[in-house]
């Protein structure tokens, strides 16, 4: 069985705060918003968690590992540096949406994302040592996307396609089986899943070929942090490039079909 700690992190009053006084530049804001990232990514990176920036004002992280108290350093360190706040919701569950959506009720309850009252909420529950079981993480890639795009294409083309495909993946592993997928730029998007057989990964390339006719390839892994089991999974998607195979786990093995 894998478990899998979630966090979301929500920019406090944020669209209002673009506004006021009145509209700010949009460049400004992609600085800020690109900025914010790149510290939390940091931040979580050096305890071996992963960050996706999904909208931006938005991220969600898997944060097996991370704790409570620095959890509270994040949003201390945040609210000391940028003109924003923001407020972290945590939760866990052995599929990965099930957790964001755990945390997600856990800031819609103490208050609406543009209210001005609401500022760095920090509410939770962690994984103890000694209830911390592996993750999954999925990471997948076009198959020749340099090839068949990329030297092909003007770049806008290109992503239309990586888009596409991107799409097709992420709403067949959310609907199939509550995993959570994220485009991580290039042609790459890293796939937090629960404990899943490696039929179900052959299933779902071959539904995003079936639905959008782009091939893809995935490797797969496993660990006690988001990214012992990413590294993992970056290793096997080495072994499908080098030997020509669609789908190839590494590490610890994966739940039997």
């Amino acid at each position: 069985m894998t478990t899998t700690q979630v966090t979301l992190v929500q920019i406090d009053n944020y669209g209002p705060w673009t506004t006021t006084p009145e509209p700010r530049r949009e460049m400004d804001l992609q600085t800020l918003q690109s900025r914010l990232f790149a510290d939390v990514a940091q931040f979580l990176g050096h305890r071996d968690a992963y960050v996706f920036f999904t909208r931006f004002d938005n991220m969600i992280a898997v944060t097996n590992g991370v704790d409570g108290a620095a959890h509270a350093t994040l949003q201390e360190s945040i609210g000391n540096r940028y003109p924003v706040s923001v407020s972290l919701g945590t939760a866990v569950a052995e599929r990965p949406v099930d957790a964001l959506e755990a945390a997600n009720r856990r800031l819609q309850t103490a208050g609406s994302a543009q209210d001005e009252s609401r500022t760095e909420v920090l509410a939770g529950e962690y994984l103890s040592e000694t209830d911390r079981s592996d993750l999954q993480i999925a990471h997948f890639d076009v198959v020749n996307a340099t090839g068949k795009y990329t030297d092909r294409l003007n770049e806008f083309d290109t992503f239309i396609n990586i888009e596409r495909a991107f799409g097709s993946l992420m709403r067949h592993l959310r609907e199939a089986h509550g995993a959570l997928s994220f485009f991580v730029g290039g042609d790459n998007v890293v796939a937090v899943c629960p404990d899943l057989p490696e039929s179900a990964f052959s299933s779902a390339v071959s539904h995003v070929e079936a639905d959008v006719d782009i091939e893809l390839q995935v490797g797969v892994g496993r660990g006690a942090s988001a990214h012992e089991a990413g590294f993992a999974a970056k290793h096997a998607l080495e072994d499908c490039r080098h030997d020509g195979t669609s789908v190839e786990l590494f590490g610890a093995p994966a739940a039997s079909d």
